[in-house]
């Protein structure tokens, strides 16, 4: 009995029992996880590669599980090739998702002007560059309040305008501003600022008028132009002296005063928009006449200068675009002025007509509709423009100035376009400029947004 018992025993324990060699291969399968665990529980450097380890400890294991079964001795030649390991590019994910994205380009046309004690870099006399007109402090104005203002966007910031900065980054460059009267005002303003670090010297002069000039600053062997161009498409302009009232504008034809010197351009500052709401009559192709605006006495269709306003610059942009494609391409920054517009209340030889001393806050004034249309063409062109210059080297911007300029009634010469205007008891009537900008003023922030542009 004992002995039945006893190999009855024996029986039932050999069924539990594994050949010696079988009992060691799998005892070694089953410390393989029990290894990796503590290899990635303990191993942070390894955390981050888990998964890539975790799937090639399964495949040699499966790998060596085949082998064993079919005995078949796999070397390396034979073995199966698992994927590249992506380990790295894991973890190249993984960096760029704890990256701080770049902030988005800063919105200059949305903010609001404060008070600023800072005083201007220039004056009335220390800038030999400031158009007579626009010289507010030397012709007498008695309020200063309007050098005391800063433009502070809401979204981001504005930093005050760096000669140094802009001196640093026009070294052996070249830089126009290509426009009209505003174009010139800013490029005045851009001079003063300059001047205070270093003289520019005047290199070249047209006419008495000062419609094309230009400067160098020897130290820095850099160049500012203006170049005058109220169409940027070709003109013969108004003569009222001769009884000329109307500009001819020619739509298909451009103003090779400044765009045949385009190559040797670094950067283009553009401004018009004042001179499209005068009496013109437009020509295209052929010197066909297509239109006019303001012209009763002729017997030419009535047009709105809206749409020629946005053919000129729509041409003229790609027109910028195509030269310099031909010229080879290369680095180079155009700049688009946004439209300024004028704060006129009510006829401009009469005392009053602009002698506000403070900027508007946000609620007291909304653009008007002429503001709006010219400021939305411009931006909507030169997005196209960037568009179509993808590539070439080529970038366009828009200097968004349309809103603060619209919130400084107080920023214009008014009547002290000419010096002491009520001096020897002058009457109810005096010329008044409330278009153009005091310098220095309001037209000193165009330039620290186009500091902000170019070397954006």
């Amino acid at each position: 009995m004992v002995t039945n018992f006893l190999q009855n025993h024996q029986v039932q324990n050999n069924q539990f029992l594994l050949p010696k060699r079988h009992f060691v291969i799998y005892a070694l399968y089953a410390l393989i996880p029990l290894a990796l665990l503590h290899y990635l529980l303990f191993n942070p450097v390894a955390t981050a590669k888990k998964s890539v380890v975790v799937s090639q400890v399964r495949e040699e294991a499966a790998v060596a599980i085949s082998s064993h079964h079919e005995h078949v001795k796999v070397n390396d030649k034979h073995r199966h090739v698992s994927p590249p390991d992506d380990g790295d590019e894991v973890l190249k994910k993984d960096a760029k998702a704890g990256e701080t994205p770049p902030p988005p380009p800063c919105d200059y046309s949305d903010g609001e002007w404060v008070p600023n004690a800072r005083p201007p870099l220039y004056n009335g006399t220390s800038c030999a560059t400031i158009k007579d007109g626009q010289n507010c402090m030397a012709h007498g104005r008695p309020d200063t309040g309007y050098l005391h203002w800063r433009w502070r966007p809401r979204r981001c910031d504005l930093p005050a305008f760096s000669p140094d900065a802009f001196l640093g980054w026009l070294r052996d460059k070249h830089l126009a501003f290509v426009g009209d009267s505003l174009a010139r005002n800013q490029a005045e303003s851009l001079m003063c600022l300059l001047a205070s670090r270093s003289p520019p010297e005047l290199v070249y002069r047209d006419g008495e008028e000062n419609k094309f000039r230009r400067w160098a600053f020897r130290e820095h062997n850099a160049t500012v132009s203006i170049f005058w161009s109220p169409f940027l498409v070709k003109v013969a302009e108004k003569a009222e002296h001769a009884g000329v009232r109307h500009n001819n504008v020619f739509l298909d034809a451009f103003d090779e005063r400044w765009l045949s010197q385009l190559a040797a351009l670094d950067a283009v500052v553009l401004s018009i928009g004042h001179w499209f709401l005068i009496p013109g009559i437009y020509h295209d192709a052929g010197g066909e006449v297509v239109g006019c605006h303001d012209c009763a006495e002729f017997n030419h269709t009535e047009i709105p200068f809206f749409g020629v306003f946005k053919q000129a610059v729509h041409r003229t942009l790609a027109e910028i675009n195509r030269r310099h494609v031909l010229a080879g391409g290369g680095d180079k920054v155009v700049a688009f002025t946004t439209f300024s517009p004028a704060h006129f209340e009510g006829d401009w030889d009469k005392a009053g007509a602009c002698n506000k001393t403070r900027p508007y806050k946000n609620a007291e004034k909304e653009a008007g509709y002429t503001e709006k249309e010219m400021r939305k063409t411009v931006v909507e062109e030169v997005a196209a423009a960037s568009a179509a210059a993808a590539g070439t080297g080529l970038r366009f911007a828009a200097l968004d100035v349309t809103t603060l300029a619209d919130l400084r009634p107080d920023g214009h010469p008014g009547p002290y376009m000419r010096n002491d205007p009520f001096a020897g008891g002058a009457g109810p009537r005096v010329q008044n400029d409330c278009v153009h900008w005091c310098m220095p003023g309001a037209i000193d922030t165009f330039n620290e947004i186009l500091l902000q542009t170019i070397t954006s």
